[in-house]
């Protein structure tokens, strides 16, 4: 059992735990046919420290002509995740995967990325035993309706995905992808999906020519986003000077990354030269820090992109933000503009390198956290909600 980290923020968070008639919560059971059993985490929708295990019977193991069935084999989980709670109304992130149990319509299932195994399958060419990756609920399996099946991906096409975003839709049939890596399966599910906003950030900032900026800030420097894009920015000759912010306590590690001109603490915020033209990068959706940030640095505080809410208690509090210089970024729509400017394939050739090479950078300070199965994972996950999961750490729950 994974035991609980440090004492900052901590957070009252409540664990449900539902079982099946007789209270206990199996694992997953699969036959030749499929699978029988399945356990969903769920969050409450109005209050996501809320949390239970809900375990369904699904006698039928057969599926319908057009569809698959896919185990859940392992997912990871961050902060990210925590913003699809977060945004979950907002931004359509609920509508990805049904609930089960009673009073569905007040829980919701925050997806995670990771890697699946088909156990049962009504499409020709999606056999039993492919292994995709992509988004997931956190469960045991779900069954989907792939269209626009090709050699390296295929698109979930039930009925009430259609209206949300292609690029959470495509998963890749990983056994297909040109020098696809076994080993780099753990670090790809953790961090790929965070390093592709990285990428999309600093696409952003290059293609506005940094907004005629000095400076890039970054705050909340210590989240695995915020790394991936210090990192695209130090191996970029052109770009400008990087200044990292982030807590006290996580100052000395985002020192030794490297990857930052400066780091100063939230409390250092006003030390900043304030006569630097400067473009800021927030990924804690802090409403005082940014407020604060933005009135140190006046009219020299050119664009503020907002991205994350790794400090998602702290909405609200706003004051000095300028809000006519500030934007909200949604990975999603701009992956879909680079989809129509170069291609699938012509967006994949130019990521596919950066992820890569950001992940075998990742190597130099990422420790894999191994969690065991869904009921460990609902120990675990107060202390995501709460921030207390080390920088430096990632979390890989197994079913």
């Amino acid at each position: 059992m994974v035991s609980g980290r440090g004492n900052e923020g901590d957070l009252a968070i409540q664990n449900d735990l539902v079982y099946s008639p007789g209270n206990r919560l199996s694992t997953v059971k699969i036959t030749k046919a499929g699978v029988s059993r399945m356990t969903q985490f769920q969050v409450q929708k109005n209050d996501f420290r809320r949390t239970r295990l809900v375990e369904t019977d699904d006698e039928s193991v057969d599926v319908a002509d057009g569809e698959i069935r896919v185990q859940v084999e392992r997912f990871a989980f961050t902060a990210n995740n925590i913003t699809y709670a977060t945004m979950g109304d907002r931004l359509g992130y609920w509508q990805f995967f049904k609930p089960d149990g009673q009073d569905a319509d007040c829980w919701g299932l925050i997806p995670v990325w990771g890697f699946g195994r088909v156990v049962a399958s009504g499409v020709a060419d999606v056999p039993v035993g492919e292994r995709l990756y992509g988004y997931f609920p956190p469960a045991h399996c779900m069954t989907m309706e792939p269209v626009g099946v090709r050699a390296e991906r295929l698109i979930d096409g039930a009925a009430h995905r259609v209206e949300l975003p292609a690029a959470y839709n495509s998963y890749s049939r990983v056994a297909q992808e040109p020098g696809y890596e076994p080993s780099m399966d753990d670090e790809r599910m953790l961090l790929w999906p965070l390093h592709i906003t990285s990428f999309c950030l600093w696409d952003v900032l290059q293609d506005a020519d940094w907004y005629g900026a000095r400076r890039v800030i970054i705050v909340s420097a210590s989240s695995k986003t915020s790394i991936g894009l210090a990192y695209a920015l130090h191996v970029d000759a052109n770009a400008p000077a990087v200044l990292g912010v982030t807590a006290e306590r996580n100052q000395s590690f985002v020192n030794r990354l490297g990857l930052y001109d400066r780091v100063a603490s939230y409390d250092e915020l006003l030390e900043i030269d304030a006569s630097i033209p400067t473009a800021v990068v927030d990924m804690s959706g802090n409403g005082d820090v940014l407020g604060r940030l933005h009135r140190h640095l006046g009219e020299n505080m050119v664009r503020c992109i907002n991205v994350g809410l790794t400090h998602w208690e702290e909405t609200g509090k706003s004051d000095g933000v300028i809000a006519e210089r500030s934007e909200f970024f949604f990975a999603p729509s701009h992956i879909q503009k680079r989809y129509k400017d170069w291609g699938p394939e012509g967006f994949a050739e130019k990521t596919s390198a950066f992820l890569r090479d950001a992940t075998l950078q990742s190597r130099e300070w990422l420790k894999l956290t191994p969690i065991s199965g869904l009921d460990e994972f609902a120990v675990v996950y107060p202390d995501v909600c709460a921030g207390r999961i080390a920088p430096d750490e990632g979390l890989i729950v197994a079913l």
